[in-house]
């Protein structure tokens, strides 16, 4: 379903746009390109007098708190370098914004997003980030299982696979929500 209408009180979720993150390619839209239309979408929705949610993935340095369970592909092997979690700093430095650090694929599970989203009667969110098919899309999902109208502005996301971001675009998010670009979501805002 296309873009139809953003609610009063509606929150722009950002999925990992981190250091360790954004220097991947990626496919079918740059990495760079899915970080400038996420600050213009977070800029317009902070002049609107919503909230930003900033989301990043991090873990303990022992790796105690990572998601257990085998699984085909492999652990990473290397530590990540320092700062590999802080939020670009384009989005980062605004005192209002909320950060929620997950240690799973979803910004929701076992973190406080839902706790801030329903305190301030958010009643919808508009999903961009990395990846499209991983954070992204289990975002969307969760969101959706908890009840808010979910918007996923999908030229301010990216995979690291061409066709894994047009598998989560074109079969799972009608089925979540409705989908627009940054320019839909911006010209919605605007009204």
């Amino acid at each position: 379903m296309p873009l139809t209408t953003l609610d009063p009180r509606t929150a722009l979720v950002v999925v990992d746009l981190q250091n360790g993150v954004v220097g991947i390619p990626g496919a079918p839209y740059a990495t760079s390109d899915v970080v400038e239309r996420s600050v213009r979408l977070a800029d317009a929705f902070r002049a609107a007098g919503l909230p930003v949610v900033l989301v990043r993935v991090s873990f303990a340095a022992d790796g105690g708190d990572m998601v257990p369970g085998r699984t085909e592909q492999a652990p990473r092997a290397t530590t990540p370098p320092d700062g590999w979690d802080r939020i670009v700093d384009v989005l980062a430095g605004h005192p209002e914004d909320i950060t929620v650090t997950k240690r799973n694929w979803s910004a929701f599970y076992g973190t406080d997003l839902d706790l801030h989203l329903r305190r301030r009667g958010i009643t919808q969110v508009v999903v961009t980030g990395v990846a499209t098919s991983i954070g992204v899309e289990s975002t969307a999902r969760a969101a959706h299982e908890h009840g808010y109208h979910v918007t996923l502005a999908t030229d301010a996301m990216t995979d690291l696979d061409p066709e894994a971001h047009r598998g989560s675009v074109e079969r799972i998010f009608p089925r979540l929500g409705e989908t627009g670009t940054t320019e839909d979501v911006l010209k919605l805002l605007a009204h």
